[in-house]
């Protein structure tokens, strides 16, 4: 049997924080603010494979309000929601995602991204696309103040 889940995240960008996006330092004045390192490509992924687990989201699993994940790289959090995965005895299929920024230009390390996901996702990076998109220069993310990123993963047994 197949699933599907899917799952969106969005953080203000700040001065004063690195950028990561899927674990992957990007060159860039500004980063995410956020309990943990406020990787939203991350935060997007796990609420897509806790999504078609059926077992909530990110938040349920990783409060905010709890301590021990104040400014934790989400590539941990990636690694326990991946424990999940595992323990129901699915894989995944293939990951899409796009992360939406008007800057930094993403694309130039995708490729980057791919390969520091591919092993945590236990697929090939054939398996993993990464978009990137602008918001024309509209809201938030528009007008340079945000990220945000959405993921879909399929999962069989």
């Amino acid at each position: 049997m197949m699933k599907v889940g899917i799952g969106y995240d969005i953080h203000r960008l700040v001065k004063g924080r690195r950028l990561i996006l899927g674990g992957v330092k990007i060159k860039f004045s500004k980063g995410l603010l956020g309990h943990s390192d406020g990787d939203v490509l991350i935060h997007a992924i796990v609420d897509a494979i806790l999504g078609a687990l059926g077992k909530g989201d990110i938040g349920l699993h990783f409060p905010g309000t709890n301590p021990k994940y104040k400014d934790i790289s989400s590539l941990i959090l990636l690694k326990e929601t991946m424990k999940l995965l595992t323990k129901s005895k699915d894989r995944i299929n293939n990951l899409d995602t796009i992360i939406i920024a008007e800057n930094p230009k993403i694309t130039p390390d995708a490729e980057r991204i791919k390969e520091k996901l591919a092993p945590l996702l236990k697929v090939n990076k054939g398996a993993i696309n990464i978009k990137a998109k602008t918001n024309e220069g509209m809201g938030e993310i528009g007008r340079g103040k945000a990220i945000s990123a959405l993921a879909i993963v399929s999962i069989r047994k």
